[in-house]
């Protein structure tokens, strides 16, 4: 191997581990969001205003930490990385709002299995998506992965598939479709963080959560602030802490690190991790709320996990594979 060529793969190698550990910690610290969300017991409309503003919140002090300097210069120099993502960033933000309402208002309108089969299609999307726009092609055992996690989130949500409504699929496919279009499209700009951006989305899933109170008040549902802030209830303290949790704290940190998956990996590896969201959503509510699993969906989840594992030490034994050659075509040119 040409040591140039080693270097360049060595890098590589090491760019995708990374990716991998960032995208796997982000769906680690989201895969709550199904727990807690029926913790908090939110209407849609509310639901989605909260979560748009408090994630809006958390993404922008996320942001503000992590640069450098007084205050006014981290405000600065965050406006500065957001104007540096440019039109590519808006059409991020825009997808990633696509993603987040079609996904709240898919498990309106259709069965959650119908919603979470959907979406375990999301890769295939990516990886087309991907083939066609930037002519990236997977490898074999990528492919194997993503149909194997297809596969496993159907066995894992059939009991709660069904027939569901026209408009319920048509809102899930638009959130699979929005996953797959944001991973590709940060694609196209390489080596650039579109994470800022995600601010942005965030103020505008608000904005359709506001709109949504308003055209529900316009149908005798009551005033827009009794709707945003329904403090009757003796839990109502309760709730609306595990909904600032989530929106607040697990969410921004959580997809702040999604996004900057496809800075290292295909979009249809940062896709693919994702569905790991699906399983651990699931074993949380088990594990939390005691509801039952069915033989059919731990096969479901282990056959999830087993193609996740199986892709991993692939990959990594391809790393090792790679840095090793790399090291013997350094040791050749230091001794010729």
């Amino acid at each position: 191997m040409n040591p140039l060529a080693g270097r360049e793969a060595a890098a590589r190698a090491s760019r995708q581990a990374r990716g991998v550990a960032l995208t796997a910690l982000g769906v680690l610290l989201i895969s709550p969001d199904a727990l807690l969300l029926r913790l908090a017991d939110v209407a849609d409309g509310p639901l989605v205003f909260w979560r748009g503003l408090l994630t809006a919140i958390g993404f922008a002090l996320l942001l503000l930490a992590l640069q450098r300097g007084t205050p006014a210069q981290r405000i600065a120099s965050a406006l500065a990385r957001m104007r540096g993502c440019g039109r590519t960033g808006v059409w991020v933000a825009l997808l990633f709002t696509g993603s987040t309402l079609g996904f709240v208002l898919a498990n309106q309108y259709t069965r959650a299995g119908n919603v979470l089969i959907i979406l375990a299609a999301s890769p295939l999307f990516a990886a087309l998506m991907s083939r066609l726009w930037l002519g990236e092609r997977q490898p074999r055992h990528v492919w194997g992965a993503i149909l194997a996690s297809l596969a496993g989130i159907t066995l894992l949500v059939l009991d709660e598939a069904g027939s569901g409504t026209l408009t319920g699929n048509l809102l899930a496919l638009g959130c699979s479709l929005s996953l797959a279009g944001n991973f590709t499209l940060c694609r196209t700009r390489p080596g650039h963080d579109m994470s800022p951006m995600l601010t942005l989305s965030g103020l505008v899933t608000a904005l359709c959560g506001l709109l949504a109170c308003l055209w529900s008040m316009t149908q005798g549902g009551g005033d827009v602030l009794t709707q945003l802030w329904p403090s009757h209830g003796a839990d109502f303290a309760q709730r609306a802490g595990w909904l600032v949790l989530l929106c607040l704290v697990l969410s921004p940190l959580g997809f702040t690190l999604i996004q900057r998956g496809p800075i290292y990996l295909p979009s249809a590896e940062v896709a693919l991790l994702m569905l790991l969201e699906s399983v651990f959503g699931i074993l949380w509510v088990w594990w939390v709320l005691e509801e039952s699993l069915t033989p059919r969906g731990w096969a479901g989840g282990a056959l999830v996990l087993g193609a996740m594992l199986i892709k991993s030490l692939i990959d990594r034994r391809h790393r090792q594979s790679v840095t090793a050659s790399a090291r013997s075509a350094d040791a050749s040119t230091g001794r010729s």
